[in-house]
C-alpha cells in the first residue's frame, strides 16, 4: 500500500482564528440552526460579493443544478448541451427532470466549451444549455450569450469551480439564467464540506425558490386566530405559468452560512496565491515542454485545479511512479461522461468530442488545495522534474 506524502483530496484550505470562532458562536446562539439570519446574511453578502441578486444558500451544489433543471420546465423531447468533460454533477440532474443530453466537446486549449461548439449541438430541440467554466476558468461567454439569445436558449453557468472570477469585470454565475457556485471540501473555500449557492435571474422563479428548497413550505392565504390552529404553515407546491414544482429539503444551516459570509472575506486572497502558486509551479517546469499547461495570470482563472496533459503517451508511468516513488498522488479526472455506465445505460453513451477524449486521455491533475506548504510545493516540484527526467530515459 502506498503511504502518500502528498494526498490529492486534501482540505481546500485551513480555517483561521475568526472563522472560527464564527462557527463556535453560530453552533451556540443561533436560533433556530437553519432558515435563520446566517442564511439571509450569506445570501446576501453573496450577492454583493459577485455583483447579482436572487442568490440563494443551498446544501450543495448538485441541490441547486437540480432546482436549476427543475426550473427549465422541460418537455418531452427538450434536448439541453452539455459538455461532456465535467463532472457528473453537470449533467444528469437535467436526466432527472425529463430532458436529453447532447454531448458537446470542448476548446483543447481552454478545456471548456466556446459557442463554436455549442452551435454544431443546436436542433430544433435545444431547449438549454450548460457552460461549465472547468479547473476554475471562465469560458467565453459574451458569445455563448449572443447564442443563447438568437435561439431563445436557457443557459446555466456551473460555476462551482470558478468562484471569485471573471472576464470582462463581470464575476462568473452571473451572466446565464442560472448560476451555480459550490463550497465543497475541495472547492477554494468550504463551508465545512459541503454547500452551494444557486443565482437566478429570472425574477418569477426566483421567488419561488424558498419555497422549492424548503419542503414547499408557505404562508396560508386565510388569517388564523390561533396560530396553531392549523400548525406551521402550508405546504404547497409553487407554480408559475400553469406548470407545478414539486418541493425539495435543499436547506444549509445557520453554522455553514455563517462561516460562508465570513469566508467570502478572504476569497480573493486565496484565489490570488493559488494563481500565483500556480504560475510559479508552471514556470519551474518550462523546461519540461511535454507537460502542457494552461498559463492564464489573470482572474480570469482561479487554479481551483492544477491540470496539464502530457504530451508522451507516458501519463500513466508518470503517475505511477509520482506515487510509489514520490507519494505524491496525482489523478486523472473528468472522464468523459459518455463513457460511464449511467449515460450508457441511459442512451447517451455516444459522443462526437474529439478534444474531450484527447485532452482526457492524456491529462494529469496534481494535488494543488491552498493548505499545501510551500515546502509540499517545492517538494511536488522537484519530483515531476525527477520523474519526468526518469521518463525520457526510457
Amino acid at each position: 500500500m502506498i503511504e502518500f506524502k502528498i494526498l490529492f483530496c486534501g482540505r481546500s484550505h485551513k480555517y483561521n482564528k475568526e472563522e472560527i470562532d464564527v462557527v463556535i458562536d453560530a453552533m451556540q446562539t443561533a436560533e433556530p440552526l437553519t432558515q435563520g439570519k446566517h442564511l439571509k446574511a450569506f445570501e446576501k453578502k453573496f450577492g454583493e460579493y459577485i455583483g447579482g441578486k436572487n442568490c440563494f444558500a443551498i446544501c450543495n451544489a448538485t441541490a441547486a443544478i437540480e432546482m436549476a433543471a427543475q426550473l427549465c420546465q422541460f418537455q418531452e423531447g427538450d434536448e439541453v448541451i452539455i459538455p461532456s468533460h465535467t463532472f457528473t454533477a453537470s449533467a444528469y440532474p437535467f436526466l432527472k427532470k425529463g430532458a436529453k443530453i447532447v454531448w458537446a466537446d470542448i476548446d483543447y486549449e481552454t478545456r471548456v466549451i466556446t459557442a463554436e461548439k455549442i452551435k454544431k449541438c443546436i436542433t430544433e430541440n435545444t431547449r438549454a444549455i450548460v457552460v461549465v467554466h472547468l479547473y476554475g476558468y471562465v469560458a467565453d461567454m459574451e458569445p455563448i450569450i449572443a447564442l443563447a439569445k438568437e435561439h431563445d436558449l436557457i443557459v446555466i453557468e456551473d460555476a462551482a469551480q470558478s468562484i471569485g472570477c471573471e472576464i470582462n469585470g463581470k464575476k462568473a454565475g452571473t451572466f446565464g439564467d442560472f448560476g451555480i457556485f459550490s463550497f465543497h471540501s475541495h472547492k477554494n473555500i468550504t463551508t465545512l464540506g459541503e454547500g452551494g449557492m444557486l443565482v437566478v435571474k429570472d425574477e418569477r422563479k426566483a421567488k419561488i425558490i424558498p419555497q422549492l428548497r424548503h419542503n414547499g413550505h408557505c404562508a396560508f392565504l386565510f388569517e388564523r386566530e390561533d396560530y396553531w390552529i392549523p400548525a406551521m404553515g402550508n405546504v404547497d407546491m409553487p407554480e408559475i405559468d400553469g406548470f407545478q414544482f414539486w418541493p425539495n429539503n435543499y436547506c444549509l444551516g445557520e453554522v455553514e452560512c455563517a462561516l460562508g459570509a465570513v469566508l467570502l472575506d478572504r476569497l480573493d486572497e486565496i484565489n490570488e496565491e493559488k494563481r500565483k502558486r500556480a504560475i510559479k509551479f508552471i514556470d519551474a517546469l518550462a523546461d519540461y515542454p511535454e507537460l502542457e499547461f494552461h498559463r492564464i495570470e489573470d482572474n480570469r482563472h482561479n487554479y481551483h485545479l492544477l491540470a496539464a496533459s502530457i504530451q508522451n503517451s507516458k501519463r500513466d508511468e508518470f503517475i505511477r511512479k509520482m506515487a510509489k516513488e514520490k507519494g505524491v498522488q496525482c489523478v486523472i479526472q473528468y472522464c468523459p461522461l459518455n463513457r460511464y455506465d449511467l449515460y450508457k445505460k441511459e442512451g447517451f453513451g455516444k459522443a462526437d468530442c474529439p478534444n474531450t477524449d484527447r485532452f482526457y486521455d492524456s491529462m494529469v491533475s496534481f494535488p494543488f488545495h491552498h493548505s499545501l506548504r510551500e515546502k509540499d510545493l517545492s517538494y511536488l516540484v522537484e519530483s515531476t522534474k525527477e520523474i519526468l527526467e526518469e521518463l525520457r530515459e526510457i
